[in-house]
């Protein structure tokens, strides 16, 4: 009788238990096991009442994609790096040093240095007294004669940009023409430091020092000939004004004239160790020599952008000043002053007057200094040294 679970005739052929088992070959390994979709929960999983027999698998290829995924993230941000590395070097090497994009350009400074000769001899006398005789009497000393405006914001600055322009350009006009040390030619740092520097190349050719070189600097800055005069009194006279307004898109202008008055004696003679002592030395009381008064009127415009405001920084523009007493054959290097009891050579043009905002400039190369700008002849009733009337 056949067996319980074997059908009557026997096992067929091609079946499992006849002939040859075709799956005898297949090996259940668990490479085979974890490639399988369907997974039997186990004998606890299955006790819940909402439990199945088996759970679904992903794909294989599925999760092997999902593998990878963070691999790709990264080699597609390296392809992009290198990318972005590849076209910055490629615009760096097409760019040439000499290109107009690659290098700030600043307008040339346009400067005019107009000597002044006096019509007679350079009147002479203490500094208090010359003061007090000249147009200078009631001027204004040193940084206090360089005031601002009324501040008020533009289409394109704001009020506090506008501060900001003039507080830099008043500091150009102490640096310039009141620091001692650039007045005696010690140094330029003070006025360098306050220029675009797209300018700075011009203002090195103009104003550096080279032995036996005179530099067109009165265009920059104010400096005398230390080996020829000294500074008799540090309390320069100063009186102008301000302004301001825009002079094109996002571009911010002042302009800045003001007439400043030195007191100066001649210079000691040098040393056995060196040159003569700086400028700005106090003159000792063995000194005799009588000071005389040296006017310059300096007539300057300076121009801001949003960078320079904010930098600290300014591009001198234009460049007028008409000083003296000086002599028309004087280079317009460092001044050279005529001091008291000196005459100018004849042949000077009519008469300038520094002190007068509304003198119109000298066309020529030269000017003539106005009596009325030079120290008026004491009275017989005026006593020597009188201290000057308070500034307006």
């Amino acid at each position: 009788m056949a067996g319980r679970g074997d059908p009557p005739e026997g096992t067929s052929e091609g079946l499992p238990g006849g002939g040859e088992d075709e799956y005898g070959a297949v090996v259940f390994d668990e490479s085979f096991v974890r490639a399988a979709r369907l997974q039997e929960y186990s004998a606890r999983e299955r006790t819940g009442p909402d439990a199945r027999a088996v759970r679904t698998l992903p794909s294989p290829v599925l999760r092997a994609r999902t593998g990878n995924t963070g691999a790709w993230v990264v080699m597609g941000l390296a392809l992009l790096l290198a990318f972005s590395l590849a076209t910055a070097i490629h615009i760096g090497l097409r760019r040439s040093p000499g290109d107009p994009a690659a290098a700030p350009r600043a307008e040339p400074l346009r400067m005019t240095v107009i000597p002044l000769a006096p019509s007679g001899a350079v009147p002479g006398g203490e500094p208090a007294d010359l003061y007090h005789r000249s147009p200078a009497a009631r001027h204004r000393i040193a940084a206090a004669g360089i005031t601002l405006p009324a501040i008020r914001r533009t289409s394109a600055f704001t009020e506090n940009e506008v501060r900001t322009a003039l507080s830099v350009a008043k500091e150009y006009l102490v640096m310039s023409s009141l620091n001692p040390e650039v007045l005696t030619g010690g140094t330029v740092r003070p006025v360098r430091v306050l220029l675009d520097p797209a300018q700075l190349d011009a203002f090195d050719r103009d104003v550096g020092f080279r032995a036996g070189v005179r530099k067109p600097s009165g265009g920059w800055l104010i400096r005398f000939d230390p080996a020829r005069v000294a500074l008799a009194d540090p309390a320069v006279r100063v009186r102008g004004s301000l302004g301001y307004a825009e002079s094109g898109a996002d571009t911010l202008e002042i302009t800045a004239g003001h007439t400043f008055t030195y007191a100066l004696r001649p210079a000691a003679p040098p040393g056995p160790s060196g040159p003569p002592p700086a400028l700005s030395a106090p003159v000792g009381p063995a000194r005799t020599d009588p000071a005389s008064l040296f006017v310059a009127r300096r007539e300057l415009r300076l121009r801001f952008d949003h960078e320079d405001i904010l930098r600290h920084r300014t591009e001198l523009v234009s460049s007028h000043l008409q000083a003296g007493p000086q002599s028309c054959s004087e280079s317009t290097g460092a001044l050279r002053p005529l001091l008291a009891g000196e005459r100018a050579s004849p042949g000077a043009p009519a008469g300038t007057d520094p002190y007068a905002a509304t003198t119109a400039p000298a066309a020529g190369l030269c000017g003539a200094l106005a009596p009325a700008a030079q120290p008026s002849p004491r009275s017989a009733r005026q006593p020597a040294g009188q201290p000057s009337p308070p500034p307006d």
